[in-house]
């Protein structure tokens, strides 16, 4: 029979959280905490702030104490009427994230959440997750990601798991790990996180105990190497959206690494030269840099530990940001997309508003040719995210998907973030991770 592991009680367990092993967390100081204003504007005015999108909102700024009570109560009902209406359609890392946004402190008036009836939910999809995985050559339902955030939360929250399996799959070398043969950083970063979680919460006494202590603690200092190793010369880990959570998972991880191997105070300063560049436009990009740049980690979640509010630090609008074009600029711009699908490809040329981004590119093929440019299209944490082209649907099982490239370079950025320009190359290629 494979262990089954069920916490202690949550005062023992909260106690075992304190990473001992947390470095010298740099972060932005109080005096300079209006570099971080952009990003809060950001999460609470985007129309892209809503439905389970907000949960990754909710988590950051509830980590933060940046919200009033009348922003978190917004937030917060928005989360719990798609988690209790729409629960069948989440995904488990969504759920999972909704779990610790939820959780991530106590209000002083809190309506009961029913925590224990959510993480049933969240181990039954963690459970799908692992059964798909032993149908199909490993691949899960959704992705390695969003298996680290469902561990992560069955670990804060008291869930039922088995360590010896969670040691088992988090396997460094797994290729759940890479995409098209890179390391996943942020993959990475998120099963440090969880990885932590579980290595602080094993008791070692039984042999099983010290045998996954052992892989799990060796499976961390892999991880770490490899997010390490994709450090680049400017300070960030993987690309600027993978950063913060990269950060987390060094901040309490440095048992497993020389000091020397990372300089954070670099990747603080080049994090907050992005910010003023408009680096982070999508809310869920904005929240998952914020808590790191506040010294805090998804290991801070604590539902019993009293909220915080905004102290005044921060000059929040309530207003979302009018975009003024440039005079000069040209009111439309031409830009070239192309649909690749193995040797076969479509091309077109369209006229589309300066300011526009790859998705009304797109939009504007198919209405030039619906047969040849059709598409499908759903949302997610990260904005509008492409499921089909030309009725051809992405399928985690088969590890295909939609990718998106301008002049042959694959982007860091969702279709419905990447602003284009005069005379780009836009493509959409069939491809396989």
């Amino acid at each position: 029979m494979r262990q089954s592991h069920q916490l202690p009680l949550l005062g023992l367990l909260l106690f075992s959280l304190i990473p001992r092993q947390l470095c010298e967390i740099c972060e932005v100081s109080k005096n300079n905490y209006a570099d971080l204003n952009p990003l809060i504007n950001t999460m609470i005015n985007s129309k892209y702030t809503k439905g389970i999108q907000a949960a990754n909102v909710l988590l950051s700024l509830r980590l933060g104490g940046i919200l009033n009570q009348c922003q978190e109560q917004q937030l917060i009902q928005q989360v719990k009427l798609t988690v209790y209406y729409k629960d069948s359609t989440l995904t488990s890392g969504q759920l999972a994230l909704a779990i610790l946004a939820l959780g991530a402190c106590k209000m002083p008036d809190e309506t009961s959440i029913r925590y224990p009836k959510l993480v049933k939910k969240l181990r039954n999809k963690f459970k799908a997750e692992i059964k798909n995985m032993g149908k199909h050559n490993g691949n899960p339902l959704t992705n390695y990601y969003q298996l680290s955030l469902d561990v992560l939360a069955l670990c804060l929250f008291r869930g039922k798991f088995s360590i010896t399996k969670v040691a088992k799959i988090f396997e460094p070398e797994n290729k759940n790990f890479y995409f098209k043969g890179q390391f996943s950083v942020d993959t990475g970063a998120m099963a440090v996180l969880a990885l932590t979680c579980v290595k602080n919460i094993t008791n070692g006494k039984k042999k099983t105990d010290m045998e996954n202590l052992n892989n799990i603690n060796n499976h961390i200092k892999s991880l770490i190497e490899k997010i390490l190793s994709q450090k680049k010369e400017n300070g960030l880990l993987g690309n600027i959206y993978s950063t913060g959570e990269a950060m987390q998972a060094l901040f309490v991880s440095s048992d497993y690494y020389n000091e020397s191997k990372w300089d954070c105070q670099q990747t603080l300063d080049t994090v907050i030269m992005e910010i003023h560049k408009g680096a982070f436009r999508m809310p869920t990009a904005a929240a998952q840099i914020l808590p790191a740049l506040m010294g805090k980690t998804y290991l801070n979640v604590n539902k019993d530990s009293p909220c915080v509010y905004g102290p005044g630090d921060f000059n929040i609008s309530t207003v979302e940001p009018i975009t003024v074009t440039p005079p000069l600029s040209p009111s439309q711009i031409q830009v070239n997309y192309s649909v690749v699908i193995i040797k076969e490809t479509h091309s077109t040329t369209v006229s589309v508003a300066n300011g526009s981004v790859f998705l009304d590119v797109m939009e504007a093929a198919q209405e030039k040719n619906a047969t040849l440019f059709s598409f499908t299209v759903e949302e997610r944490s990260w904005g509008p995210y492409i499921t089909s082209v030309q009725g051809l649907t992405a399928n985690n099982n088969n590890r295909t998907f939609w990718e998106l490239l301008n002049n042959g370079q694959p982007l860091d950025q969702g279709v419905g973030s990447y602003i284009v320009h005069e005379g780009d190359n836009l493509e959409v290629r069939w491809s396989t991770y």
